[in-house]
């Protein structure tokens, strides 16, 4: 039977369990990441566990009653007797490593099983099975308590996808936890990557691309735009660059010196043209895809490869047979990750080593993260400005650069372009002003469109600085506060004005250590200061919420409750929401950044009946530049439940995971939403390295609610627009909190009273 049993594995490995689950029944992970997943330990929402596959649906179930170490393993429960006769729950890597054998280990338990429970390996090459193992030799059937189990594949070199799981036959339960994936002994992730077709056996680079620029001429530029479209195309659609097999890099720095040289437009086409040739005859498509309508949130931007006006006959002609032979989820330079499946940009290498500048690896950083942007941005529809000629824009600004100071403050601009406040040039975020090894030891927000000062860093010296809380910052060192933001806002790369003023004021008071030339505004007088500037180990830490100073929970009165999400624990949500029993209304305030991700811990205590709140797009690796709908998120019902009116207080510091946290929240029954726009940045982050050793990153899914209204670059938007006064900062107080507990409480209370309650 064994025979019928590997059979039945293949076929689950690839396909849909028909009727019984929506996800394949095999997820896809690099094996850098696959460590996420191994122990289970992602959180369990019912279902097949997140980052798994499998099937059928219902018989695998997150269990955090039953574990060998953590808090969830994986249950395969087939004591109901379903008609299938087994279940598996299933996941995939690419064979891309080197070693002479693979070992999947991990802990099993067993209950009343009749047939046997086990883990399984397989390898397969160009689509079919060339080496599979399971435990079914080991008869892992009855009862019995957890225990270690392995079993191991030799590693083969035609094999190119490795799939494994945990299985069970007959009936019974069986659980697992604590899997490993080992190549000779060391943890997958640590295995020697396999060597590529791509990789030049010559090193031709290993210095440098020799890319020597000192000028670019309109028409250069002009060549480099479409030699930089054609690149990023043929890098996610041509069958030879979708399979792994050329170093796309390296063939980047080749044909630059020839489009370089070229006297006119179409000489240049006739060099990508030559170039496409060079890369040979693309088969016929047996597996062809199609962009499938249904749920299509943003389409593919790819008219232009018809256009013969600018690409000429032949290189238009090439690049369309192209695009309708693209294959089926086939992309080496990028994958999906686990679950939430934003962009991994997967092969992409950060050359820290070379030498700068140099003007074809400038280049290169120029056209992946452009290319990236057009192709895997699910928020690309919002760039305001024609995204080719902020390309055309960037070429020369990026190619001249004449050291990595330069370079990086162009990529920097570059980035800022895209207006997502995830997007940020990370590894050189000193470089964007104001620099300086000091700073004031204030805090500073825009209030009233002024830079207003809120707060002290550091008590003594905030105080012995001279500045006063509600101060409004009208210059520095003799800049105009308004000069300054109007002249450092093209490298704030920032969804919103909301999210780059919030910046903009962190950083407004750095600069040289020592006395600084402060004019400010006091209750209407100017006045002209000279606080010096501290090192920032002296100067304090800076403010990084909004919410009340102390405990996380606590009740304003016996009708007001009060809980703030920068200190939350999961574990205590229950405790929260039995202590605020009784009271009218509940204020989260979410002016921070949540310690822990209690989206669905708190929110199911918030709603009555299942209630959607959020839907998200995700990339198509089959047709790059397409977004499609994906399920709406809901929150489930769950006890204790809190009946009475729920407040959300945001603000521009409520970013990301707190944006999300809103609109779940916001989900419940009567809910308000009180405060000011927020930063405009949700979605699970991907990271991009940049040649130079630099980074950045971008929102890698649209977050949308669901009626598809938009939350990038918009943000939360309050039901109740409340924003702190000067006036209030100077006597303490936080008139959004003030203005939610009026919404809880009404005029029953006097103004003095809800103040009293709100005092910081």
């Amino acid at each position: 039977m064994r025979w019928k049993l590997t059979f039945v594995v293949l076929l689950i490995s690839f396909l849909h369990l028909d009727g019984q689950q929506s996800n394949p029944s095999a997820i896809y992970h690099t094996r850098q990441k696959i460590g996420e997943i191994l122990g289970f330990e992602l959180e369990g929402t019912g279902g097949i566990p997140i980052g798994w596959g499998g099937g059928p649906k219902g018989t695998i179930i997150p269990d955090n009653a039953v574990v060998h170490s953590g808090h969830w393993s994986v249950r395969l429960d087939r004591s109901a007797k379903p008609p299938e006769s087994f279940s598996t729950v299933s996941g995939s890597i690419p064979l891309d490593f080197t070693g002479k054998r693979i070992e999947l280990r991990g802990y099993l338990r067993t209950q009343n099983v009749s047939g046997f429970a086990g883990l399984w390996l397989r390898e397969d090459g160009d689509g079919k099975m060339v080496q599979f193992d399971n435990m079914q030799s080991q008869n892992l059937a009855g009862t019995h308590e957890w225990a270690e189990y392995s079993i191991s594949l030799p590693v083969n070199t035609e094999a190119d996808q490795l799939f494994f799981g945990v299985l069970l036959s007959g009936d019974g339960v069986a659980w697992a936890d604590d899997l490993q994936l080992l190549v000779d002994g060391k943890p997958i992730s640590e295995a020697p990557q396999r060597p590529s077709e791509a990789v030049d056996p010559d090193h031709e680079f290993d210095k440098g691309s020799e890319i020597r620029l000192t000028q670019l001429t309109p028409l250069q530029i002009e060549n480099l735009v479409t030699l930089g479209r054609v690149w990023g195309f043929l890098k996610y659609h041509h069958p030879q660059i979708t399979s792994g097999k050329r170093f796309w890099d390296h063939d980047l720095f080749r044909i630059m010196p020839s489009i370089f040289r070229a006297g006119s437009r179409s000489e240049a086409n006739a060099v990508l043209s030559r170039w496409i040739d060079s890369l040979g005859p693309i088969e016929p498509c047996t597996a062809c895809t199609s962009l499938d309508t249904v749920g299509l949130k943003l389409k593919p931007d790819i008219d232009w490869i018809a256009d013969r006006r600018v690409l000429g006959e032949r290189l238009s002609r090439q690049l369309q047979a192209i695009y309708k032979s693209r294959i089926v989820n086939q992309q080496y330079y990028v994958s999906l990750s686990p679950y939430v499946l934003n962009p991994s940009f997967d092969h992409e290498l950060a050359y820290g080593s070379f030498p700068l500048p140099d003007a074809g690896l400038q280049m290169l950083a120029l056209f992946r993260f452009w290319n990236i942007i057009e192709y895997w941005s699910p928020n690309r529809n919002l760039i305001e400005e024609d995204w080719p000629k902020v390309l055309a824009e960037f070429i020369p600004r990026v190619a001249l650069a004449k050291d990595k100071d330069s370079y990086a403050l162009a990529m920097m601009t570059l980035i800022a372009r895209v207006n997502d406040t995830h997007a940020n040039l990370w590894s050189s975020i000193d470089l964007r002003p104001p620099t300086g090894a000091c700073r004031l030891p204030v805090t500073v927000r825009f209030i009233e469109n002024s830079a207003v000062v809120t707060g002290y860093t550091s008590v003594t010296t905030g105080k012995a600085s001279g500045l006063e809380l509600g101060d409004q910052i009208t210059a520095l060192d003799g800049v105009p506060t308004a000069k300054l933001v109007e002249t450092w806002t093209p490298v704030y790369a920032d969804s919103n004005d909301a999210s780059r003023l919030r910046d903009i004021a962190r950083n407004l008071t750095n600069g040289s250590c020592g006395p600084a030339r402060v004019e400010v505004r006091r209750s209407n007088r100017p006045i002209e200061l000279t606080p010096s500037r501290l090192p920032n180990s002296e100067a304090g830490p800076i403010e990084s919420t909004h919410d009340l100073p102390g405990e996380t929970f606590r009740l304003l009165s016996k009708d007001v409750a009060y809980l703030k999400l920068s200190s939350i624990k999961s574990a205590d949500v229950s405790h929260y929401i039995d202590a605020a029993k009784g009271t009218k209304g509940l204020v989260i305030d979410i002016r921070d950044y949540p310690s822990n991700f209690v989206v669905f811990d708190l929110g199911n205590h918030l709603v009555g009946q299942t209630t959607p709140f959020a839907s998200f797009t995700n990339a198509d690796l089959s047709n790059p530049g397409a977004f499609h709908r994906g399920a709406a998120a809901s929150l489930t019902p769950g006890e204790p439940h809190y009946s009475g009116k729920v407040i959300i207080l945001v603000d521009e510091i409520s970013q990301s995971q707190a944006e999300y946290t809103a609109m779940a929240f916001r989900a419940a029954p009567g809910a308000v939403v009180v405060g000011s726009t927020t930063a405009g940045a949700d979605g699970n982050v991907s990271s991009i390295p940049i040649p130079g050793g630099l980074s950045t990153m971008i929102s890698g899914i649209g977050v949308f609610y669901p009626d598809g209204r938009p939350t990038q670059r918009v943000g939360i938007l309050p039901d109740i627009e409340v924003r702190p006064t000067i006036s209030g900062i100077r006597s303490g107080r936080d008139e959004v909190l003030e203005a939610a507990i009026r919404q809880i409480l009404g005029s029953t209370v006097s103004p003095s009273e809800i103040e009293g309650m709100a005092h910081r």
